[in-house]
């Protein structure tokens, strides 16, 4: 079997990307060699057509996925963290290959529009305080929502554009003189200095988030709880889908350190067994290469499909071939496992498509001993 490179897990300009815009993406694939790549925004399926044109035109094999918060009520009682490390009960889940054309039948749609439109309200509300903070600091302008929307965004509007249209705003006011602007953001930030360099995009966009943004910053509004479904929700969206719920791990941190539901890695596969899932991600720069060896093996010997991906849901260009933590290349084993991961959702939405039974049933569930024969259906599509 040819072991094509896959990276399973790309956010696009139509949830928040580093890409330009879907053609930048796929163009970059294809420089990387990298052959099997999967669009993964964030509560939308809006990209899925122009990145299956996109990967005809290229010879590229696509991935048509999505991606949620979630919340698990009893998690979050039991101050258990598990895939958000500050936000106990919080859980990001994806589904990997929904059927497209994508169709959705209700009351799912109407669930996937509304918490679509309820991350939207809520940055709305997080661009008003920002617009009090810019009057109150004398700024001569404010930020137009409706802008943002139209210029920034396709329709799903997160954190990050907010904190990119007042880079840009503030870049513009201050005429790019770099005193002006770290002059501007210290009134902003509330006597804070900037302490990236203002060539450095990604750097500053992180810097307002964080000191306006996130919780304690001046224009922080918590999140309604109708953001988050209850995981058993989200899982029964992406089945309704055509997709496979999948949970992505944080694994190790800098430091070491994991969340409480993922240290322990036997009773994060049964908990995670138990809970309905037969598909599992990383997204490897997190990650020590060491530990992806660990964790990805010991998840697919238990039956597990896993797959790969790089996210690119922040300003910062990173590669689109997949890397370790510190640039570390991935091994010949960890490649190999990714790649069959991806041949089984190539199969699962290939059959979804026809209106045949995929990896998972109507339920969600699999038969985990069929899954060489996914690997084996799913090779030869993406070698066709």
């Amino acid at each position: 079997m040819k072991i094509s490179k896959v990276n399973a897990h790309l956010h696009t300009p139509y949830s928040f990307s580093a890409f330009k815009d879907v053609t930048d993406a796929l163009d970059r694939a294809v420089a990387e060699d990298v052959r099997v790549v999967g669009i993964n925004d964030f509560y939308t399926t809006a990209g899925y057509e122009a990145w299956a044109a996109g990967c005809k035109e290229r010879g590229l094999y696509p991935l048509f996925n999505i991606e949620f918060i979630s919340l698990n009520e009893a998690d979050q009682k039991a101050g258990l963290r598990v895939n958000d490390p500050g936000n106990p009960g919080r859980t990001y889940l994806s589904g990997k290959g929904l059927s497209f054309p994508f169709k959705l039948a209700e009351p799912f749609a109407t669930q996937l529009a509304d918490v679509s439109a309820e991350a939207n309200a809520q940055v709305e509300a997080m661009c008003g305080k920002v617009n009090e903070i810019l009057v109150a600091s004398n700024a001569g302008f404010t930020l137009n929502f409706e802008w943002i929307k139209n210029e920034l965004t396709k329709g799903s509007i997160r954190e990050r554009h907010l904190a990119k249209a007042l880079r840009l705003k503030v870049y513009e006011a201050c005429e790019n003189n770099e005193s002006k602007i770290q002059e501007l953001f210290n009134k902003l930030f509330a006597g804070k200095e900037l302490k990236s360099s203002v060539s450095d995009i990604a750097g500053v966009e992180n810097e307002i988030r964080g000191n306006l943004l996130k919780a304690g910053g001046g224009a922080f509004v918590p999140e309604d709880p109708k953001a988050f479904l209850p995981m058993k929700t989200v899982c029964d969206i992406i089945v309704a889908a055509g997709g496979i719920p999948t949970y992505p791990f944080l694994a190790d941190d800098a430091k070491g350190g994991y969340t409480d539901f993922e240290g322990d890695l036997e009773k994060v596969a049964q908990q995670l067994t138990e809970r309905g899932f037969h598909s599992v991600e990383f997204i490897t720069t997190r990650n020590g290469v060491e530990l992806l060896e660990k964790y990805v093996s010991y998840l697919h010997e238990q039956g597990f499909v896993v797959t790969f991906g790089s996210e690119h849901n922040t300003p910062a260009m990173e590669p689109v071939e997949l890397f370790a933590r510190n640039s570390t290349p991935l091994t010949e084993r960890l490649m190999q496992i990714n790649y069959e991961g991806a041949c089984v959702v190539a199969a699962h939405q290939h059959l979804v498509a026809q209106g045949l039974r995929g990896y998972v049933d109507a339920n969600g569930q699999a038969d985990r001993s069929k899954r060489a024969e996914f690997i084996k259906l799913g090779n030869e599509l993406i070698n066709q």
